[in-house]
């Protein structure tokens, strides 16, 4: 079976703050997100597009994250078919699979 990674733009927000934030999706399971810059979150386009998403918490992430870790479905930690690994986060998340053979 393969494995399709997306992104969305979401709301994130923590108990000091709310701000927009790419998030990445494995079969509809948000894992990481990248944080982006003022400016784009300053765009009505991104603006919109985070307004019909879900608003994310850091609790929301870490829950997905540790369930895919435990059903080894975390996809910058373990090897995977992926449809589009082109998709991945590509920076920053080198160490990750090197810590864990360790």
């Amino acid at each position: 079976m393969k494995y399709k990674i997306t992104h969305s733009y979401n709301w994130y927000k923590t108990p000091e703050d709310k701000f927009i934030i790419k998030t990445y999706y494995i079969n509809n399971v948000a894992f990481t997100f990248d944080e982006i810059p003022s400016i784009v979150q300053d765009d009505p386009e991104i603006i919109k597009r985070a307004e019909e998403q879900l608003t994310l918490s850091p609790e929301d992430l870490f829950k997905n994250s540790f369930y895919l870790i435990d059903e080894e479905a975390h996809p910058l930690l373990f090897d995977m078919d992926l449809e589009n690994p082109q998709d991945l986060p590509d920076e920053g998340y080198e160490f990750l699979r090197q810590d864990l053979s360790s």
